[in-house]
């Protein structure tokens, strides 16, 4: 991709137990962006329900940086 810049969407629920997760806070994600919290990460193994994708840590961004899109 050139000229423009691609960034995550945040999502601020896990999407299994609806756990609020905050943006410099830990959360799991597949490589379509499905989010969820640490506990369930751990509950399905690491593997998403919805792509059967590995779940991996989620960057984490700054306070600062949530209000730049």
């Amino acid at each position: 991709m050139t000229g423009g810049t691609v960034s995550l969407e945040m999502r601020t629920r896990c999407e299994r137990c609806g756990a609020a997760l905050a943006d410099d806070g830990p959360a799991f994600i597949c490589s379509y962006e499905c989010t969820f919290c640490a506990n369930c990460a751990d509950g399905m193994e690491h593997t998403c329900p919805n792509c059967g994708g590995e779940l991996v840590a989620r960057p984490r961004r700054r306070a600062q940086e949530t209000s730049r899109g």
